[in-house]
């Protein structure tokens, strides 16, 4: 049995049904192009036509014309693609800075932590406001600047796991081996500490999606693509006469928190079920 298949069945019902709304919302990124070909931003009909008011566009159009459908699905790719790799980034960049300052310990232990705490100081939206106001925006930037304030939790809970694991007989015995500090570190200790570490993947992917939002509703996303964030913000100047322009992207926003935190709580019950 493979391991998807494997956590699958260990997952409760509502880890279950956020792992189906995840995968929709995969499923609409891939084939966004294919459901609504072209370029999103481009102005395809009559301006504010209201929903299932026509064939052509389902969802309405917004004050200039384009299309909601389409706005809203090449906003997925957008989303999940910032919120994935900024995840990611962080987690790395977490796991290696917790490694490093749990199994070096002394000066470096205190020195990379007073880094983490620097950086835990400050919110992670304004130190994502802060970079992009430096680099521009555009979607690495975005991963960049998000990923910057994102990977301290990672960073402590990893080094919490390798004080308890260092002390352990199999690095001892790697030590015998005449393994060197650092291979010891992430060959041995890090793939045993990582297991905690990867439980915060869907805190670090919720945070990453509502600080694009909130990056793009300010005007700091990424002005050749279309995001949900950016769609909110240009449907609230005509809130009163159109509010579904803010409400479907918003919609389209909560179910995805909504998935990426039920997979996150029935992953944490799955791994307290592990013997």
């Amino acid at each position: 049995m493979s391991m998807m298949a494997r956590y699958w069945r260990q997952l409760n019902l509502e880890g279950r049904i956020g792992a189906v709304l995840l995968a929709m919302l995969v499923l609409m990124a891939l084939l966004a192009p294919l459901l609504a070909p072209g370029d999103p931003l481009a102005i395809t009909g009559e301006p504010m036509l209201r929903p299932f008011a026509s064939e052509a566009h389902l969802l309405g159009t917004d004050r200039l014309g384009r299309d909601v459908l389409a706005g809203l699905l090449h906003g997925t790719r957008t989303t999940l693609l910032v919120a994935f790799f900024s995840a990611a980034v962080a987690l790395i960049v977490g796991s290696i800075v917790g490694t490093l300052a749990g199994f070096l310990g002394g000066m470096a232990d205190m020195v990379l932590m007073r880094i983490t705490e620097a950086f835990q100081t400050v919110p992670g939206f304004l130190l994502a406001l802060a970079a992009i106001s430096v680099t521009g925006p555009s979607v690495p930037t975005l991963i960049f600047a998000i990923s910057l304030g994102n990977w301290t939790q990672a960073a402590r809970v990893t080094r919490a796991e390798v004080l308890s694991l260092r002390e352990r007989d199999f690095v001892a015995a790697a030590r015998t081996l005449g393994m060197r500090p650092l291979e010891i570190a992430f060959r041995e200790i890090l793939p045993n500490a990582f297991g905690p570490t990867a439980s915060l993947a869907a805190i670090s992917v919720a945070a990453a999606i509502l600080i694009e939002a909130a990056l793009s509703f300010l005007g700091f996303g990424d002005p050749n693509r279309v995001t949900w964030g950016s769609m909110i913000a240009e449907g609230r100047t005509v809130l009163r006469a159109a509010p579904y322009l803010s409400i479907v992207p918003g919609l389209a926003l909560v179910i995805t928190v909504l998935s990426v935190h039920l997979i996150g709580r029935g992953l944490s019950r799955t791994e307290r079920l592990q013997p």
